[in-house]
């Protein structure tokens, strides 16, 4: 009798939890929809138009405007859909039916909320759209306002979700490269050039990062594109400030690989090139990020490799990107911008010519990952990596931010000051 209390409790929970994920898939689904199709909300624009780059609403008269347009339609689709629930599992299922009425009553709140705003009773706007400075970078499963504040002034038709984020995860829509300036190290590599050409078929501009001056050739639309790469160098990686400042996306893929080698020179290359190098980098771009727009959108992608958690018969370059995925780890406890980890599997390379895989298909699904909001993008044939990599970075993180200590907070950003708001 006990265990079938627990289960039906259990039972009872997960349909309770299901009801509210039911209604906000239902609440962001209608929101990507009225994008592709204005005439099912033909005055959502409003709810773009109001606010600032701040956040600061522009016009309280248009403001309520909005609530009528956008927040209370979304409600109502969100209640209609709860009580399809409720009613269908009332047929099917009867015992679970009530359990389902809590996804009906945190729609009626959002129903409530919004016509109370339309009717000017609340001013005061949800939290996704609070105006002052960005304290947290984009939530990863839950929305919050650096999240949504890229749907406003990053791309309108990305991040659709409202307060969890799995639609968009689902959708590829959690980031938009569309319009992002992109930087690549080891941009000359058999992966630096496919994730180049990645990048230029999801339109974004790209930045080749190369110690090499031959001009890079990327096969394009049946043909060939030319770039020519901005040329640095190892140990002189302060003259990439100002370039960096220009820079939304960096991608820290250049390397070495001493296979065998363990000699003093040896050792030196390898930490000098793979950990210290993209390290220096690492900390020159997290420097630039020193406003709203900034923590919302700009990103450091690291290329740590499967090295960092399994043998790739090369102790240094194991030893050496084992340094940089723990660096990167404990420099996430307070990165004022999102930071990606990429482990991937041996693919075929000047580092690597038994790789397995190919570097264009390792470029495809490092994008696929990260338009799905993976922090970890991890591509290899071995499954065990997918076992293993997330229980070590779980461990080395809690590590971390038991016995060590937090620095000043990196994310003070500067907001732009309130403006009044007028009425029309």
């Amino acid at each position: 009798m006990a265990s079938e209390f627990w289960l039906g409790s259990a039972l009872q929970g997960l349909v309770a939890l299901g009801s509210l994920l039911w209604a906000e898939l239902v609440r962001d689904g209608r929101h990507a929809l009225a994008h592709a199709f204005p005439r099912l909300m033909p005055k959502h624009h409003l709810h773009h138009k109001i606010f600032r780059r701040d956040l600061t609403v522009i016009d309280a008269d248009l403001y309520r405007q909005s609530q009528w347009h956008h927040d209370v339609p979304e409600s109502v689709a969100m209640l209609l859909a709860g009580l399809l629930l409720c009613g269908t599992l009332w047929l099917i299922a009867p015992t679970y039916s009530l359990a389902s009425g809590l996804g009906v009553l945190y729609s009626l709140s959002f129903l409530v909320g919004g016509m109370s705003r339309g009717q000017g009773i609340a001013m005061e706007t949800d939290l996704t759209h609070q105006p002052g400075a960005f304290t947290d970078i984009p939530g990863l499963w839950w929305v919050n306002r650096s999240y949504h504040w890229r749907h406003h002034f990053d791309d309108p038709n990305a991040y659709f979700s409202g307060t969890f984020t799995l639609l968009d995860r689902l959708m590829g829509t959690s980031l938009s490269l569309k319009g992002k300036t992109v930087a690549v190290t080891g941009a000359s590599g058999s992966l630096g050039r496919a994730l180049l050409q990645q990048l230029l078929q999801q339109g974004c501009k790209v930045i080749p990062l190369s110690r090499g001056s031959q001009p890079i050739s990327l096969p394009m639309d049946g043909g060939s594109q030319q770039l020519e790469p901005h040329r640095w160098q190892i140990g002189q990686e302060n003259e990439l400030t100002p370039l960096l400042q220009t820079v939304d996306i960096l991608i820290l893929n250049h390397g070495v690989n001493v296979h065998g080698g363990r000699s003093a020179d040896a050792i030196e290359q390898s930490f000098q090139v793979n950990t210290f190098s993209s390290w220096r980098l690492l900390e020159l771009f997290l420097a630039t990020v020193t406003s709203n727009p900034d923590i919302a959108c700009k990103e450091v992608w690291v290329n740590t490799s499967e090295a960092e958690v399994l043998p790739a018969i090369s102790p240094l370059y194991e030893l050496s990107k084992r340094a940089l995925g723990d660096l990167v780890t404990l420099r996430r406890l307070e990165a004022p911008c999102i930071i990606r980890k990429l482990i991937l599997g041996p693919f075929r390379s000047q580092l690597n010519p038994i790789g397995v895989m190919s570097a264009d298909w390792v470029a495809r699904q490092i994008i696929a990952q990260a338009k799905r909001d993976f922090r970890n993008i991890i591509v290899t044939i071995n499954p065990l990596t997918y076992l293993i990599f997330p229980l070590k970075e779980t461990l080395v993180s809690g590590y971390f931010r038991l016995f060590s200590h937090a620095p000043k907070p990196s994310i003070t950003p500067t907001p732009d000051p309130p403006q009044p708001i007028k009425s029309t």
